[in-house]
């Protein structure tokens, strides 16, 4: 093949589609010969059940994972056996970078529903990147944005009011959708309530009664699982710590 080749994005997108590691395949200057030997290492697909585990705690890094489709949560066990889930993450976002600090996982992916999988041997990927520095940047960047998840995490946490946490997960996870080409404001929820009460350390009738609360002052709109923000702005009000008790106020004026 002639390295010289235009980048045929059609086909990149049929065998990446929604996938980071289709952002990781797009820096300028990129020949058709690269990303055939990036492709090459991506191919290795497999379909993962609900409740199936990508990698306990404990596996070795052996690769990094995409999920085509579906979503995954990321959770670790206490001493007494309850699961924290600690992350989650939607189709396109890399899975597994948690163990790259000692080679070996510290927590669970588990698959919310239905998914399949690339699974990206991690010693060939680096091996590839070394040799591409604009893949490198790009995958350093798609790190640098795990880490950011990891401290919108650390800031939920911190904040002492639940509406609080609940708004600012709701809108990060709007922007999450975004980033893969969904939109931010109506979407489907991946996880159960259950595991957002678990994830914002909060109890399951907390974040039912959240969730009421915003969609009686029209902030959101919830049927089953779909969210649809109706309020962008002052979702991010209240997840900057607006005054709960405020929002029905300017509710029924907008009415």
């Amino acid at each position: 093949m002639n390295d010289s080749a235009p980048l045929d994005l059609a086909r990149l997108r049929r065998s990446c589609s929604q996938c980071s590691l289709q952002q990781l395949c797009l820096p300028a200057g990129i020949t058709a010969h690269e990303l055939d030997r990036l492709d090459e290492i991506v191919r290795r697909r497999r379909t993962i059940e609900r409740g199936e585990r990508l990698f306990r705690i404990g596996d070795p890094l052996a690769a990094v994972y995409v999920a085509r489709d579906g979503a995954f949560k990321t959770v670790t066990i206490s001493e007494d056996g309850e699961e924290q889930v600690v992350g989650f993450h939607l189709p396109g976002e890399l899975i597994g970078l948690d163990a790259l600090g000692e080679g070996a996982h510290r927590c669970e992916a588990i698959a919310l529903g239905n998914a399949n999988v690339c699974d990206v041997p991690f010693d060939q990927l680096t091996v590839i990147a070394a040799q591409l520095p604009s893949l490198q940047q790009q995958l350093l960047r798609v790190i640098g944005h795990s880490l950011n998840r990891d401290h919108d995490h650390m800031e939920m946490l911190v904040r002492r009011q639940a509406n609080e946490r609940i708004a600012l997960f709701l809108h990060g996870l709007g922007e999450r959708f975004r980033q893969i080409g969904q939109s931010p404001v109506a979407f489907k929820l991946p996880m159960s309530r259950e595991d957002i009460a678990r994830y914002l350390g909060l109890a399951l009738e907390t974040v039912s009664r959240g969730f009421t609360r915003l969609q009686e002052d029209n902030v959101i709109a919830v049927h089953g699982r779909r969210v649809e923000i109706l309020d962008p702005e002052e979702l991010v009000r209240l997840a900057h710590g607006v005054d709960a008790d405020e929002a029905p106020a300017r509710a029924r004026r907008s009415r």
